[in-house]
């Protein structure tokens, strides 16, 4: 079974990474690059304390603190101790992988760019109002989504790499929103927070 999975992951691996084209190579490049995510989610926390003023005071430390502890829990413990490398490191499949952004970092699982992205559209679907920010909600899912795709199609991650930093991120996310949710009250009630 152990192998089935391998292999139904190298497929898809080479599926989605040989679907490809300029445009294609652009944007997946694009949305791989920290250069470019970094700055969005400086702007998505300037907005958020913009926007929410002294609430943001409670919102930022939880939100920042779920996405520093998926990068460094799927950087720093998880990739040295499972030490599977990345599709681009693997000799079995180097030669039939098309890299338009280069390799990266010899070991793979699990994909920090998944867990971070995840851990963020998670906290925000959460503990921001229900019914309200609704393009906001649907915008960083589909910014998670896109980065953790852009993963498999630049050959820097398995399907399976992505979907566990995915899950990681995802519960972080969850923990971060359960603690926003104690700090204000049982129903996470923003108006505890004031303005």
């Amino acid at each position: 079974m152990f192998r089935a999975l391998h292999a139904l992951d190298d497929r898809l691996l080479l599926a989605v990474n040989h679907a490809r084209g300029p445009a294609l190579d652009a944007v997946m490049t694009f949305a791989s690059n920290r250069l470019v995510w970094f700055p969005f989610y400086a702007l998505l926390i300037g907005w958020l304390v913009w926007h929410f003023r002294r609430r943001a005071l409670l919102l930022l430390p939880l939100v920042v603190t779920a996405v520093a502890l998926a990068d460094s829990i799927t950087s720093r413990l998880f990739k040295p101790f499972f030490a599977r490398l990345r599709p681009c490191h693997n000799p079995a499949l180097e030669a039939q992988l098309y890299l338009p952004d280069g390799c990266g970092g010899q070991y793979g699982f699990m994909s920090s760019h998944a867990a971070n992205g995840f851990a963020l559209a998670v906290f925000l679907l959460l503990t921001l109002p229900a019914g309200r920010y609704r393009a906001l909600k649907i915008g960083v899912f589909l910014w998670a989504s896109l980065l953790s795709y852009s993963r498999i199609y630049l050959g820097a991650h398995f399907p399976t790499d992505v979907l566990g930093g995915a899950l990681i991120g995802a519960g972080l996310g969850w923990g971060a929103a359960v603690l926003f949710r104690r700090s204000t009250g049982p129903q996470g009630r923003w108006e505890a927070l004031g303005n």
